[in-house]
């Protein structure tokens, strides 16, 4: 079994990956969701490692983009506008803000967004 470095968040490696590819897509696509802190903690973290291969352009860049963001258009969108935006930036593209707890299971909330 292949060993996974950071929170396993109660699923299969299989699962989690899965779940960390789908909210990468949505936080690049909306550029903010809202979500348990944990997985907040763990999105934040997918998504500095995808904008920081996306920075290095080129065509090995877009394919291991490839390898976690399945979508063209998102794609797209990552290397057109996400990318110039944090040229001059060398990591910390993403904010996680607490929010709360969730009603029925007070769970600790999280706000994850991109900063401008």
């Amino acid at each position: 079994m292949k060993t996974f470095a950071g929170r396993k968040l109660g699923r299969k490696p299989g699962h989690r990956s899965a779940l960390l590819k789908n909210m990468a897509e949505s936080l690049l696509q909306n550029e903010k969701i809202i979500t348990t802190f944990p997985k907040a903690k763990e999105i934040a973290r997918t998504v500095e490692k995808i904008i920081t291969d996306a920075k290095a352009g080129g065509f090995n860049a877009h394919r291991q983009v490839a390898k976690a963001i399945h979508q063209e258009l998102i794609r797209r969108k990552l290397f057109d506008t996400i990318v110039p935006r944090y040229l001059s930036r060398n990591g910390g593209y993403t904010q996680v803000i607490r929010n709360g707890q969730r009603t029925g299971d007070a769970a600790p909330m999280a706000v994850v967004r991109l900063l401008p």
